[in-house]
């Protein structure tokens, strides 16, 4: 979409009307334009595959903190009271 919206702007059209023929707003193109500017190919597929590692990692602590909350409480239950 940047490229379609690039190649617009570079036929004389302004930022407004070409983002709205792509269905996103200016500001979005801004922020696209600011996040993913400069990357090419390889960068970007590469920066997708460290998201879906991220979320993947993310799923695996929160399993894990999920294990030790149970842990804790089978503890206090275990526990003699004296």
């Amino acid at each position: 979409m940047l490229r379609e919206i690039g190649l617009q702007l570079t036929s004389g059209s302004d930022v407004a009307s070409t983002s709205r023929s792509v269905g996103i707003s200016d500001a979005t193109y801004y922020n696209w334009r600011k996040r993913f500017g400069g990357m090419g190919r390889p960068q970007l597929s590469e920066m997708c595959g460290l998201e879906k590692e991220n979320v993947r990692l993310k799923e695996i602590v929160a399993e894990l903190e999920l294990d030790k909350r149970i842990f804790k409480e089978s503890l206090t239950y275990l526990k003699p009271r004296t």
